[in-house]
């Protein structure tokens, strides 16, 4: 076996299993990585030097294919009615299978860090089949100083070999694809997907199940910090905005993806960003475009001209579209990746019903309600089979990537917001003056001169009305913004189908959280936006 790079002689790859393999190249640079993924025809470079790969069939997550196994350790932990068990003997013979598959291969190590908060970290280990599958994963994590490599002793082992078909039958999954990861032995195994962002999620799943435990609350959220140390935490799904409003150039970016909460404030469990770029500008976004210009940078899917220079608008490959990079590409990104407990707490949606107003003062209360919830809405055309805006909640922001109950969660978030006097705030980043289709995207200046007086304090100065629908508070005027677009009603040219839309979202919001009513406080219940209507 032909070995190259920095590494720790103690602590081989017979840590992760694997034997008898042609080659390990260990904890390569970026340059030594792009180098190897264009000599073997894994990308290509752009006009300014990033480099942009495909991922083929597979352009996001596999959600349906994600796996748990279920043993003693974790019968008892896991909220199976969103983690799908796997046997601890199937996981067995996939671990087998995986290892045969590699042997003979040339495979790429990366020994890294998930949090930067070193009382809570997770050292990692990574082994992947494709060297721009090892620089994705070096931009998304810490690294550590080139000294540490030599006495690294991995906690967690990822094997990612898109090469590797899963057999159903033998292997107690769903198709050829499988994420499958092991809590008790901290192992995680990823085939037949070359969709770089399963790496990442799965260090956010598994320190989404450790943390808690801690007293840690792990969140799917970005982060920034003002002048003046106070810390801010921005909740969203995708398409919400939550990159983009937290790279703020007034404001220094901790991350843009995954933080924990613990006794010490807030910690980036990252090192880098993974921002969606279709329909990027410089003009809307300029520290985020920059960085597509840099070497280094991976770009998924993304079309070039035929100057090699990326087409931003083109999304023939798909909407989902990305960059990665590192943190530090950005350049008021914080060098820590930690701040002090939040002042502000902004949970973003993108209404594409046209009823949520843009922004909205939240009582601890309302905040678990909606925290639990985890409102978006999908527009028509995004995605196949989409033809009207239609609700998604996905708890906790970020649904996929918790296995414990969410009401733990939950309950983390409601003790910590009330522990350290934080303000909640619901910010809509959707559609005002009708639904999608008739209404226009809230303006993005609108949205930042909201957040910029939220942020400073003077928000909660405001006067402020209670909203019908969902009895959150709702500043009636805020310097610099138009004060029509603060009551969505008053923006619709037919105010009684603006009544139909919110009563129709009101019990889709009411539908959803009866799954959680048996696992909340009577109080977080009568948050509830169906009570709020029934009170009229």
């Amino acid at each position: 076996m032909d070995e190259f790079g920095l590494r720790n002689p103690d602590r081989g790859i017979e840590t992760t299993g694997l034997a008898n393999v042609s080659s390990l190249r260990w904890n390569l640079s970026e340059s030594e990585l792009v180098e190897t993924a264009v000599r073997q025809g894994e990308g290509t470079l752009t006009a300014h030097g990033a480099l942009v790969v495909t991922t083929g069939q597979h352009t996001g997550r596999s959600p349906r294919d994600k796996f748990v196994v279920r043993d003693e350790t974790t019968e008892d932990r896991i909220w199976w009615d969103n983690n799908k068990p796997m046997a601890p003997d199937a996981f067995e013979r996939l671990y087998a299978d995986f290892k045969a598959h590699a042997e003979g291969r040339d495979l790429f190590v990366q020994d890294l860090v998930g949090g930067a908060d070193k009382d809570n970290a997770i050292k990692v280990r990574v082994v992947t089949e494709f060297a721009w599958h090892s620089l994705f994963i070096r931009n998304l994590l810490i690294r550590p100083e080139r000294a540490a490599l030599e006495s690294f002793v991995p906690e967690l082992t990822i094997i990612d070999l898109p090469s590797f078909k899963a057999d159903p039958e033998r292997h107690g999954c769903r198709t050829e694809t499988v994420i499958a990861c092991d809590f008790t032995r901290n192992i995680i195994l990823i085939g037949g997907t070359t969709y770089a962002g399963e790496m990442k999620k799965s260090v956010f799943t598994v320190l989404n199940y450790r943390l808690p435990e801690t007293g840690v609350m792990p969140m799917h959220c970005s982060a920034n910090v003002g002048a003046n140390g106070d810390a801010a935490v921005f909740f969203g799904l995708s398409g919400t905005g939550k990159t983009t409003l937290s790279a703020d150039p007034k404001r220094t970016l901790i991350g843009d993806d995954e933080h924990g909460w613990g006794e010490n404030g807030i910690f980036n469990f990252e090192g880098g960003c993974y921002a969606k770029t279709i329909r990027l500008s410089a003009e809307a976004e300029p520290e985020i475009f920059a960085t597509t210009r840099m070497f280094g940078t991976v770009l998924e899917n993304v079309i070039l001209d035929e100057r090699r220079v990326p087409d931003f608008e083109d999304g023939r490959l798909t909407e989902n579209t990305r960059a990665a990079y590192p943190l530090h590409f950005i350049p008021n990104a914080s060098e820590t990746g930690l701040g002090a407990h939040p002042k502000n707490i902004i949970m973003l949606t993108a209404d594409a019903f046209g009823v949520m107003p843009p922004i909205a003062k939240l009582t601890p209360e309302q905040a678990m309600y909606h925290f639990l919830s985890g409102y978006t809405a999908k527009v028509a055309g995004t995605e196949k089979g989409v033809t009207e805006p239609e609700a998604t909640f996905s708890t906790c922001f970020g649904a996929p990537f918790m296995p414990r109950h969410p009401a733990e969660y939950g309950n983390l978030l409601r003790d910590l917001i009330a522990s350290h006097g934080v303000d909640c705030w619901l910010v809509s980043t959707g559609w005002t003056g009708g639904a999608y289709g008739t209404g226009r995207r809230m303006p993005i200046k609108a949205t930042r001169a909201l957040l910029a007086a939220a942020l400073d304090g003077s928000l909660k100065n405001a006067e402020f009305r209670t909203d019908p629908n969902f009895g959150f508070q709702v500043p009636v005027a805020v310097p610099g913004v138009d004060s029509a677009i603060l009551d969505p009603r008053s923006t619709w040219s037919d105010p009684a189908a603006y009544d139909r839309q919110a009563n129709k979202l009101v019990g889709m919001f009411r539908a959803n959280f009866e799954k959680f009513e048996d696992h909340v406080d009577a109080g977080v219940v009568d948050a509830s936006p169906a009570l709020a209507l029934a009170a009229e």
